[in-house]
């Protein structure tokens, strides 16, 4: 097995680093760039090589689609942990996305669904399980384990954006498939560059870190097989008629259902857990945090939603005799984050030195309040637009700047609040417990997202001020509990686990 703690042989870190990286920068170029074209494509007419679909039927969609991606993290990552470990089930992974986005590049409409549901189970596989391999590149106690993250970051920011220009780009000159066709190419670049470089991680997530015996190995790829096979029933049932499919029901229901089993985890090991007074604290805490992160992504997941429709619908986006393709301004994001990312950082290692950094609720309060009034700016893009005016991109590129700064004070707070204040032996359970808000959030957005009617522009001002006024009242009742909320935060555990 390969020493890779003392390896520093890219920009300091072990050579394994730019393998994942890169890897990982271009399957989210092939993430990222379908899906800023996904909602464009399923409300776009039949004659302009669209679906064709209503706005609340194609943000239904939307939702369950970004939702199950990330939902779909939690069986890909113990399905690496127990079966086949990190490395297969990235490269399983990568394969099965990019067929996915071969599949959705073939110019019929009825293979669409088959194809987001390939690229939906490889997501699952393969974005835990690259994440968790960066850090097993180190050892617990090697400080160079937070820049090798920011370095990952910068990758997944990169990838991205050239996702949105490349995919953007073909849609508007070749059409919606060639870019999906491109999406599919940005993953076959990365699973080369994945395998041509695997010496570089030679024993990093080879094998499974908790392996099942042989009887419980049989009993798990039995349960896939069945998992497999019922899908495929169902997807044939649903195209061929026999059953019908409402997305904006199905949506309803799976969120409800992810809701559930968010808070019946939750609840037993707060009740079950036999935790102590303090992590029982501390578990209350995260608590509103999460409730912080599922309010926040509702917010920003509408990017590939409303904001995209209303991007493509209601803003001039020419500039002399150019049009800049719809997708483009999705890309505002990302920039923004590669620029402003090292400030945060900075800005947070300052307050810490000076004993003045505010605690986890403060700042995820901070954030959502932020991301919040980036909808007031839309407030009055839309107030502009409903009077028969297409606005300048600068109305979404500062909604998006705004909704940049309050992931930088939310995302990253969020996750590091996770591992610090879950209790040690449920602190990886607790990890997939969070990212259900990711996925609720998600769903939530595709939801509110359908109410949008294009047809109807007259009600976009009021929407947008919903989900403002909505962010900022949520985020200024959690920056008024983060008073109490906050000090259990710094509790640690000198007693007894006794409840």
């Amino acid at each position: 097995m390969q020493t890779h703690s003392k390896d520093t042989s890219f920009l300091g870190h072990p050579a394994g680093l730019i393998t994942v990286s890169v890897t990982e920068m271009w399957e989210r170029m092939s993430y990222y760039g379908m899906r800023a074209l996904l909602v464009l494509f399923m409300t776009a007419a039949l004659q302009e090589g669209g679906m064709g679909l209503t706005v609340a039927t194609a943000g239904a969609i939307y939702g369950l689609y970004t939702g199950a991606v990330y939902f779909f993290g939690l069986p890909g990552g113990w399905i690496a942990d127990r079966l086949i470990g990190s490395q297969r089930a990235v490269w399983y992974g990568g394969i099965i996305i990019m067929i996915g986005h071969i599949i959705l590049a073939i110019p019929s409409t009825s293979t669409f669904f088959i194809g987001l549901m390939f690229v939906v189970v490889g997501t699952g596989l393969l974005k835990p399980n690259i994440g968790a391999m960066v850090g097993q590149l180190y050892d617990v106690q090697d400080t160079r384990r937070d820049s090798a993250y920011t370095i990952y970051y910068m990758g997944i920011n990169l990838g991205s954006i050239i996702g949105y220009f490349v995919c953007g780009w073909l849609q508007v000159n070749m059409g919606y498939h060639w870019a999906f066709g491109a999406a599919a190419v940005g993953m076959a670049i990365g699973l080369f560059l994945y395998k041509s470089t695997a010496s570089n991680i030679a024993g990093i997530g080879e094998v499974p870190t908790q392996p099942l015996n042989s009887a419980a190995q049989r009993i798990a790829y039995m349960s896939i097989l069945g998992f497999i096979v019922l899908t495929s029933v169902i997807a044939f049932s649903i195209y061929a008629g026999i059953i019908s499919f409402n997305p904006t029901a199905v949506a309803t229901y799976v969120a409800t259902f992810i809701t559930l089993v968010f808070l019946f985890y939750f609840g037993y090991i707060y009740f079950a857990g036999q935790l102590s007074i303090h992590e029982k604290r501390r578990i209350r805490a995260l608590f509103l945090i999460c409730i912080a992160s599922t309010c926040f992504w509702a917010g920003f997941e509408q990017a590939g939603s409303s904001l995209n429709l209303f991007g493509r619908d209601y803003t001039d986006r020419l500039i002399n005799n150019f049009e800049i393709p719809t997708a483009w301004l999705q890309s505002a994001n990302s920039i923004f984050i590669i620029i402003l990312s090292p400030f945060f950082a900075y800005f947070w290692m300052i307050l810490g030195k000076k004993m003045l950094e505010p605690s986890y609720s403060i700042k995820c309060a901070i954030g959502l309040a932020i991301m919040g009034s980036g909808f007031i700016v839309m407030f009055f893009a839309a107030q502009y637009a409903a009077s028969g005016l297409k606005v300048a991109p600068n109305w979404l590129i500062a909604t998006y700047f705004l909704h940049t700064v309050g992931e930088l004070f939310l995302s990253p707070v969020a996750l590091s609040a996770v591992s610090k204040l879950s209790p040690k032996r449920f602190a990886g359970q607790m990890m997939g417990v969070f990212v259900l808000t990711y996925s609720m959030g998600s769903i939530v957005a595709g939801l509110f997202a359908g109410r949008f009617d294009p047809e109807n522009v007259q009600q976009m001002p009021g929407l947008y001020a919903q989900i403002a006024s909505f962010s900022i009242v949520v985020g200024a009742v959690l920056f008024i509990l983060s008073f109490v909320t906050g000090k259990w935060e710094k509790f640690e555990d000198t007693e007894a686990n006794t409840p």
